[in-house]
């Protein structure tokens, strides 16, 4: 065999690489699956907002000291709560709040995360991700996650 597939094969015996390719698998089902339901309610910018929203809450919690989803979860569901009763008091239409709240939310959690002591982090970072930084405590949630939407 050629030297260079011996290498690249050796990669997949690496622990963070076989993390990276079941966490990719389960993301890639998930995201499928739960995408899939979004578009076909009308919900993809929601979603989108919603994440940002999200990012918001682990700017927080990383800028005092917090596991991140300490703050997610509250985030996304103040998020919710927040859109859901703005669209009842509001004259304008879902999409334009949904973009004010994105928009802002994405704002305030760039400038917070500058605002870190040390933070050397990129957008694209911020944005996408590292899926080689995944641990076997985080294939977890993931794993459960995927069992309780494909019931």
């Amino acid at each position: 065999m050629a030297p260079e597939l011996i290498s690249s094969l050796s990669l997949w015996q690496e622990p963070f690489m076989q993390r990276a390719l079941i966490g990719g698998v389960i993301s890639g089902i998930l995201g499928g699956w739960v995408g899939s339901i979004a578009v076909l309610r009308q919900l993809s910018f929601f979603a989108e907002a919603l994440g940002q929203a999200s990012l918001l809450g682990i700017s927080l919690a990383l800028l005092v000291g917090l596991s991140p989803p300490v703050l997610l979860w509250p985030f996304a569901l103040g998020f919710a709560w927040l859109l859901r009763e703005l669209l009842k008091r509001s004259s304008l239409s879902a999409d334009a709040l949904l973009s004010l709240m994105c928009s802002g939310a994405l704002a305030l959690s760039v400038v917070l995360l500058s605002s870190l002591p040390g933070a050397r982090l990129s957008l694209q970072q911020l944005l996408f991700g590292d899926i080689l930084g995944i641990a076997w405590a985080d294939l977890l949630p993931l794993t459960l996650l995927l069992v309780v939407t494909l019931a």
